[in-house]
């Protein structure tokens, strides 16, 4: 599995006479309750990206580990960028990298803050692309795949926490980072009450209504052992569809 940041160039001109297709992991560094890890969207999201990299051969960009998280800044050690911030970052790096003649551009996202951004981040590339008269700029492509929302993690998800995954700070995320760094794992009491329905808005008002930071979630489900299952899952169904996103028109 190619990863471009241990490429040479040479390598990278060589991997683009076989493959126009690139996949570019990328996450957040937030809070995630009292047992997750500030790390965990991105390096999930960067674990399943190598992983499909393996079994793809696509080569596989460096993480984007700081996203958007602006509603977690309560919580010391959160980093964010603003929307209008990734935005800009999302479409420099596609530019550059359609310059050297990649088109597809498959994101591997492990955080659900990243979402409109990133679709609104694309729309914005591809009218750049067109207004700087790049060639074959009608050919690029960009497809987000969301690993916390691949049916097969899903159904798993459900078959072992039930409605005790939440939303945030889940046990099936927080598995995920048990099983890639075990030495890391995190063990404190937790408090069987955590809220799980109210809107997000500022920062202040998210950890007012989410005080230790979880979103319906019992993060203490978590085990090395699902997080192995969550894994395998995600890249399986996330390898088939990174081929078809290749071969799709």
């Amino acid at each position: 599995m190619p990863l471009l940041h241990l490429s040479t160039w040479p390598e990278v001109e060589a991997y683009l006479n076989t493959s126009k297709g690139m996949i570019i992991p990328i996450g957040s560094t937030e809070q995630h309750g009292p047992m997750g890890l500030m790390g965990t969207d991105a390096l999930c999201a960067e674990a399943i990206a190598k992983g499909v990299g393996e079994i793809t051969q696509a080569l596989v960009g460096p993480t984007i580990s700081v996203g958007m998280a602006l509603h977690h800044t309560a919580f010391p050690g959160t980093i964010s960028l603003r929307p209008s911030t990734l935005m800009l970052v999302i479409r420099d790096y596609l530019v550059s990298l359609v310059r050297a003649g990649f088109q597809r551009f498959f994101f591997i996202n492990g955080h659900g803050g990243n979402i409109a951004t990133l679709k609104a981040a694309f729309a914005e590339t591809y009218a750049i692309l067109t207004d700087l008269q790049i060639p074959e700029a009608d050919q690029v492509r960009c497809e987000l795949a969301n690993w916390f929302m691949c049916p097969s993690v899903v159904q798993l998800a459900r078959e072992l926490y039930g409605d005790r995954e939440g939303s945030h700070a889940t046990p099936s995320e927080v598995a995920v980072t048990q099983f890639l760094y075990p030495e890391a794992i995190k063990r404190v009491p937790l408090n069987p009450e955590v809220n799980s329905s109210h809107a997000i808005y500022s920062a202040a008002d998210f950890r007012r209504r989410y005080p230790d930071g979880r979103m319906g979630s019992d993060s203490s489900l978590a085990t090395p052992e699902h997080g192995q299952q969550f894994y395998q899952r995600a890249v399986q169904e996330l390898s088939d569809r990174y081929r078809q996103f290749l071969q799709a028109d």
